[in-house]
């Protein structure tokens, strides 16, 4: 009898930058991994205006750096490594010198990476937990950096951080685009809708988009609505409510992959 906790268990992956990772963890729990990459994650098109918020950083015309991913943060730095390798030291020596600002784990593990760490992590890995945290802060007259969140123009945190009277300039330093063709994303609601897989879960918004960009909204709240829905964190919770999806499991704190996995073993040992 096969003991793993998951052995006879289908889960949907739609990740793609740690695919493999991430099927590995659910596969050594003994589960059958339909891996169905929805999002592919590029550089910026066009790198001019990224170097150009590089080369202004590195001169020291900012007091604060907001950074909401760590894919963000080292994508900018490989942006720098091709097309201006001389700027890396000093764009590197004024993130030291900046007060560093991070939305979540993610970005806080590439400050790391450079030996650094954040001066102040959002309460929540959220654009609200990153407002209240600087709700009580001084920002009149500070100059801010913002890295998006692919080309999400974040409309709310630039907002506040301007009518606190602080100077903004926001960074792209990568986009999104669709990993799977549109036929691929067809077939998986196909399976979701016939019950042939027990859960999906969900890593990023942009997955959660592509599916209700590829298909009609009732397909895909009809296809959703048989499996366990998993998400990442609050992030991605939130986006699949406003669609009118409820993610029945979510990692407690760390929002990482290895406690969704976790997570995702306990509740479907649960359902069992």
């Amino acid at each position: 009898m096969d003991i793993s906790p998951l052995a006879g268990r289908t889960v949907a992956v739609p990740e793609a930058r740690e695919l493999e990772v991430f099927a590995a963890l659910l596969e050594r729990r003994g589960a059958t991994v339909l891996r169905c990459p929805l999002v592919a994650i590029l550089d910026a098109p066009d790198p001019a205006p990224v170097l150009a918020f590089a080369r202004d950083f590195a001169r020291g015309s900012y007091d604060d750096l907001i950074l909401t991913t760590g894919e963000g943060l080292r994508r900018l730095r490989g942006c720098i490594e091709r097309h201006d390798p001389a700027l890396g030291p000093a764009f590197l020596t004024a993130l030291a010198r900046v007060r560093k600002i991070t939305r979540g784990p993610k970005p806080a593990r590439a400050l790391r990476e450079l030996g650094l760490k954040p001066d102040l992590a959002a309460a929540q890995p959220t654009t609200a937990g990153i407002i209240a945290s600087l709700a009580e802060e001084k920002l009149a007259g500070r100059r801010i950096g913002v890295q998006l969140y692919g080309t999400e123009p974040n409309r709310p945190l630039i907002e506040f951080l301007e009518r606190a009277g602080a100077a903004v300039q926001t960074v792209a330093p990568y986009i999104y685009a669709g990993a799977a063709d549109d036929a691929a994303v067809h077939r998986l609601l196909a399976q979701l809708a016939a019950g042939e897989v027990d859960a999906i879960a969900f890593t990023s918004t942009p997955q959660v988009e592509r599916l209700f960009a590829v298909a009609a909204a009732d397909e895909v709240r009809a296809a959703l609505a048989r499996p366990l829905v998993a998400a990442v964190g609050p992030v991605v919770a939130a986006a699949l409510e406003r669609h009118g999806i409820e993610a029945h499991l979510m990692p407690e704190e760390a929002f990482f992959l290895k406690p969704l996995t976790a997570a995702l073993e306990e509740a479907l040992r649960a359902s069992a």
